[in-house]
């Protein structure tokens, strides 16, 4: 029986032809009956794809033949059949969307003048050794069902609200501190570390690897609390049984890590769901 497998990566990397990179890419995991999200720039891929594993393995393995590719960060999780609805690969300016395609600078290294970074066993020798900020790259929803012990969660829908945020002088005691930035995967923090360095903060970490990687390292037994929130049909993952729910249902405060499409197909807005409210998820302004 076929293993469904969801691969998770990004590259920091000069390209010179990103529409090359794209008709590549779509060719190749079409071929390989792939389905999934993949961004290019000019800076870089950033991707999530997810199929039977033997195809999925081939694909990891003919990207990485491409020699800007060769280092990309790549994580594994379970999927559950069809996770994603399509395939889509498309060229942006960004890959990911902080709207600030032209203050990024990228070399063969990766990100120039970003956070450092820190494994999960790292984070917590610097936990042990200072007081420290942990500041959260999602999106409050996202932030909602999971995150870091005392974590700075930003009021942010989407990362192109990150900027103004950054720079409307709420954090600035925090300019002088040390600041550990997370999110999914590594990849925002990775844009989020360098865009705080150019506003002045002094002292700016960044998990390498996200979540995800700390979850694979110390599971629940951690400093984080929660589920993790996913971009397909899962929506949201636990790394072990004893995960702590600590998202609550709009409506009716009740636990859940469930989260769920305004009901309006005009708003965008996600938000916390219990199972009763699941189907009833209207916000204010649509109910």
């Amino acid at each position: 029986m076929a293993v469904p497998k969801i691969l998770l990566y990004y590259a920091f990397t000069p390209l010179a032809d990103p529409d090359t990179v794209r008709l590549w890419q779509r060719e190749l995991c079409e071929a390989l009956g792939l389905t999934g999200r993949i961004l290019i720039s000019k800076d870089g891929i950033n991707g999530t794809v997810g199929g039977d594993l033997p195809n999925v393995k081939k694909y990891l393995r003919r990207t990485r033949e491409y020699p800007a590719f060769t280092h990309m960060d790549v994580k594994w999780s379970e999927g559950v059949g069809e996770d994603f609805p399509r395939l889509s690969v498309k060229v942006r300016d960004e890959i990911v969307s902080f709207g600030a395609p032209g203050e990024l600078v990228v070399d063969a290294g990766g990100v120039v003048g970003g956070g450092t970074k820190l494994t999960p066993e790292q984070l917590h020798d610097l936990v042990a050794a200072k007081d420290v900020t942990f500041f959260d790259g999602r999106n409050r929803t996202e932030a909602e069902i999971g995150r870091f012990e005392g974590a700075v969660v930003p009021d942010v829908s989407n990362t192109r609200e990150f900027v103004a945020d950054l720079e409307s002088g709420r954090y600035d005691h925090l300019k002088s501190q040390p600041v550990v930035t997370y999110c999914t995967g590594g990849i925002r923090c990775e844009v989020l570390s360098s865009l705080m360095v150019n506003r002045g903060f002094t002292e700016v970490y960044q998990l390498d690897g996200g979540i995800a990687r700390y979850g694979e390292t110390y599971g629940d037994g951690g400093l984080w609390h929660g589920s993790l929130y996913v971009f397909d049909k899962r929506l949201s993952i636990d790394f072990s049984d004893d995960a702590e729910v600590i998202g609550r249902c709009y409506a009716c405060g009740a636990p859940s890590s469930t989260t769920a499409n305004c009901g309006d197909l005009s708003c965008r807005e996600q938000r916390v769901v219990c199972g009763e409210h699941a189907a009833t998820t209207a916000c204010a302004a649509h109910a």
